[in-house]
């Protein structure tokens, strides 16, 4: 019996959810995060271009490349490990350094990444981090760091996954143009875990920043949107009270349906990758299991304050403009029929005159013919006369009583003659 097949992609599938496994970090160590976005159209971009980018950072430091059309890739830099993802529309690298630095936060460690080679990316940076990752000491050693690290007043710091670990971020860009996270590990924390606290660190930050865009593309948005229910209202207004022509109304009403739907179309993506990025984001902080250090607000406390806001106008935005869009196709559904019953009542008027027209082309008609028996009669009583001169001498009849007596039959035979015509004519019909 031959064994069953398996489905082409059966492999394929299941390798997915293992290809790209958390980092295993111990502390103390650091590393720095970049992600690079296209700034248009960023999801349909040339994705070999990413993956040119990243094998001319390896070739700086005579890496081996990554197979051909990979989304992920794990390898050593020099003395430092790096890890790189390709997403729907940005790439990230994340560079993994062993020890801590005199100075936290050091710039200098950016510079894993050379000059020329960020130069040349195909995008351009979306965010970029700082991570510091250091075994935890007294609660006021921590919090001495804290206060000197971050800005007070954006800080978030919880204590995550059982309290194995603090983390702490202010969410702000320092003066070397980084972001910053600080992580405080509790003694012997599996390596694992403190990677999986990194990459979830990384990954909020990404999500936050990448749905912001639909925040900023919303905002652009407010004031036409704005102009147009407006305009909207002011034809529904005009529609309702009968104000100016219908079709005039109506060929306006198009304008703006046609406008609002461009409008729909160029955003649909963008506010759906940000209701995507939302909730990855919720997602993230979720797993990390917070609880409270010191009374500081935690990450989720201060994304409820501070990104939460601006995702709810995303969405009401998002709700305004399908609202609008229903509103312009319900009215103009209904001009539409006003236009058409009014048409309908012009066509009954039009079809009542042509009724008319005709009822006196045909009075007209019978009018002629009347004239037409006796012009024709007149002429054939002279004909007939001329005729009959010589029969009128014959006989001693006079001329006068002669025309007289031919005169009713002339006019007889020609009106038969006449009335055949037209008959004939009525019989037959339209010829095509």
């Amino acid at each position: 019996m031959p064994p069953i097949q398996d489905h082409p992609l059966r492999y394929r599938l299941s390798n997915e959810l293992h290809a790209r496994p958390f980092p295993s970090l111990s502390a103390p160590c650091r590393a720095v995060y970049l992600a690079i976005k296209k700034p248009q159209q960023a999801a349909s971009r040339d994705r070999s271009l990413d993956l040119k980018h990243l094998t001319d950072l390896l070739d700086r430091y005579g890496t081996q490349h990554p197979q051909p059309g990979a989304t992920h890739f794990s390898g050593r830099i020099g003395q430092h490990m790096l890890k790189w993802e390709q997403h729907t529309e940005f790439v990230t690298y994340t560079v993994f350094m062993d020890g801590l630095t005199d100075r936290p936060f050091d710039p200098a460690d950016f510079e894993v990444f050379p000059e020329s080679w960020l130069a040349e990316a195909p995008g351009v940076r979306i965010t970029s981090a700082l991570i510091r990752i250091a075994e935890r000491g007294e609660a006021a050693e921590t919090e001495r760091a804290l206060n000197h690290w971050f800005v007070p007043e954006s800080l978030a710091v919880s204590a995550v996954l059982d309290e194995d670990a603090i983390v702490a971020g202010d969410f702000r860009i320092d003066p070397a143009g980084h972001l910053r996270f600080g992580v405080f590990t509790r003694p012997g924390v599996g390596e694992r875990r403190v990677g999986r606290i990194v990459q979830r660190l990384c990954e909020i930050e990404t999500y936050k920043t990448m749905s912001m865009l639909g925040f900023t593309r919303v905002r652009e948005l407010a004031p036409r949107m704005g102009e147009i229910d407006g305009e909207l209202s002011r034809l529904m207004e005009a529609m309702t009270h009968g104000a100016g022509p219908a079709e005039e109304t109506l060929k306006a009403l198009l304008s703006v349906s046609a406008e609002l739907e461009s409008l729909s179309a160029q955003t649909s993506f963008r506010l759906g990758a940000t209701g995507a990025y939302e909730a990855i984001v919720g997602q993230r902080i979720s797993v990390l299991r917070e609880t409270r250090f010191q009374g500081r607000q935690t990450f989720g406390e201060f994304m409820m304050r501070r990104y939460d806001p601006a995702m709810r106008t995303v969405k009401s935005t998002e709700a305004r403009m399908d609202t609008m869009t229903t509103r312009a196709m319900r009215a103009g559904d209904l001009l539409r029929t006003r236009v058409e019953v009014e048409r309908s009542a012009q066509n009954q008027q039009l079809l009542e005159s042509m009724n008319q027209r005709a009822d006196m082309q045909l009075r007209l008609q019978k009018t002629v013919e009347g004239l037409s028996v006796v012009a024709i009669s007149y002429y054939a009583v002279s004909l007939a006369g001329y005729l009959l001169y010589p029969l009128a001498d014959a006989t001693g009849i006079g001329r006068g009583l002669l025309l007289a007596g031919v005169t009713l039959p002339v006019v007889g035979i020609v009106w038969w003659m006449i009335r055949r015509i037209r008959h004939a004519m009525e019989n037959s019909g339209p010829s095509l």
